[in-house]
C-alpha cells in the first residue's frame, strides 16, 4: 500500500511540475514575464528543479532588467548542464548588464594542468567513462585468456594494460572534479550596492564595493559575515545577506 502511494505520489509530482512549465512557457511567449517566474518557482518549490526551469527563469528575469536573479538561475542551469552553449551564451549577454568588470586571473603551474585536463567532462561524465572502461577492460581480459593465437594474445595483453592506465587516469579524474565541485562555493551578489570590508566588522574600512549580479567565491563564513574572493584573487569580508549562494 505504502509503494502504491509512494508511486501515485511522485506521478503526480511530475505532472504538477509539467504542468508549472508548460504554464510558464505559455506565459512567457505572452510577454507576462513575472506571471511565467511564478509558475517556474512553483516547480522548485516542488524540488523538481532542472536545467530547462532555471534556463527559463533567467530568461524571465533578464527580460525584466533584473541582473542578479537572471545570472544566478542562468548560473543555476550550468551547474546541472555545464556544456549547454545556449545557457553559456546567455549568461555573458546577462552579465554584460552588471557594473562590476572584474577580470579573471588564469592560474598557472602543474595544478593548473591537471585542472584543465580534468575539466574537459563533469565528474559525473568521468564516472561513465570509468564503467564503459571496465566493461572493455573485462572483455581484452576474455579475449586475452581465450585466445589462442599468439599475436592476439599479445595485442589483447598490450591493451589491457592500455584500458588500465586510462581508467586509473579516469577514476583520479572524477574524484578530483567532484573534490573541486564540493570546495568550491561560488554566489552571487544580489545586493544593490555591496561594502567589502577589510576584516569582518561593521566598522571596518571598505575595502572596495561590488554591485549586483557579481559572481564571488565564498572562502569561509563567520558570523554574520563571509570571507569571499573575486576571480582576479582580491578578497575581503561581506555580509552573508548580501550574496545568494549557488549551492
Amino acid at each position: 500500500m505504502k509503494k502504491i502511494l509512494y508511486i501515485l505520489l511522485l506521478i503526480s509530482q511530475v505532472f504538477f511540475a509539467q504542468n508549472g512549465f508548460e504554464a510558464g512557457n505559455k506565459a512567457y511567449q505572452k510577454g507576462n514575464y513575472q506571471e511565467a517566474i511564478t509558475a517556474y518557482e512553483s516547480i522548485l518549490t516542488s524540488k523538481k528543479e532542472s536545467a530547462e526551469v532555471y534556463f527559463n527563469l533567467g530568461n524571465c528575469y533578464y527580460k525584466l532588467n533584473k541582473v542578479a536573479p537572471a545570472i544566478y538561475n542562468y548560473e543555476k542551469a550550468l551547474l546541472l548542464n555545464p556544456n549547454d552553449v545556449e545557457i553559456q551564451n546567455n549568461l555573458k549577454f546577462a552579465q554584460k548588464l552588471q557594473i562590476d568588470d572584474i577580470k579573471t586571473i588564469e592560474k598557472v603551474g602543474f595544478n593548473k594542468v591537471i585542472q584543465d585536463f580534468t575539466s574537459s567532462y563533469h565528474y559525473n561524465t568521468w564516472g561513465w567513462i570509468v564503467v564503459g572502461l571496465s566493461v572493455l577492460f573485462l572483455l581484452f581480459f576474455v579475449g586475452y585468456y581465450f585466445s589462442q593465437v599468439t599475436i592476439f594474445k599479445r595485442i589483447f595483453f598490450i591493451g589491457m594494460f592500455a584500458i588500465l592506465f586510462g581508467l586509473l587516469l579516469s577514476v583520479f579524474s572524477a574524484i578530483f572534479e567532484k573534490q573541486q565541485f564540493a570546495n568550491d562555493q561560488p554566489a552571487i551578489i544580489f545586493a544593490e550596492v555591496a561594502p567589502v570590508k577589510a576584516e569582518p566588522k561593521s566598522d571596518a574600512v571598505d575595502a572596495f564595493i561590488l554591485h549586483e549580479g557579481t559572481k564571488v567565491f565564498i572562502q569561509e563564513p563567520l558570523d554574520n559575515w563571509l570571507k569571499i574572493e573575486l576571480p582576479d584573487g582580491t578578497e575581503g569580508w561581506i555580509e552573508n545577506t548580501a550574496v545568494k549562494r549557488l549551492k
